[in-house]
């Protein structure tokens, strides 16, 4: 059975956690599709395609950010958020705040 590292023993380690994210998958086939979805955009720019066209694209990359964003804070919170309070990890709580203050 594998040890558990304590937060300040990951601290000394340069580790800010070592548990699993359940949807890195999720998120990296979804940024991929971002990805693949501005590389459209910036070839419809480079042949000219309408300003509209281009914008109603670029909404369409910015609701798939907001989606992928969303996943990537439910799964912090399940895991990362959830093993700091159990671990009374203050400083992993205010760093999700000042997080979410700038990602909004």
């Amino acid at each position: 059975m594998e040890k558990k590292l304590t937060h300040d023993q990951m601290h000394e380690m340069g580790l800010s956690h070592t548990h699993p994210h359940t949807e890195t998958k999720a998120v990296l086939n979804r940024m991929s599709k971002i990805i693949g979805h501005m590389e459209s955009i910036k070839t419809m720019v480079e042949t000219g395609r309408e300003c509209s066209e281009v914008l109603i694209q670029l909404a369409a990359v910015k609701s798939a950010i907001g989606g992928v964003s969303r996943v990537i804070i439910k799964d912090h919170i399940d895991h990362c958020i959830v093993d700091a309070v159990k671990e009374n990890d203050m400083e992993s709580i205010e760093n999700l705040k000042s997080a979410i203050d700038k990602f909004l």
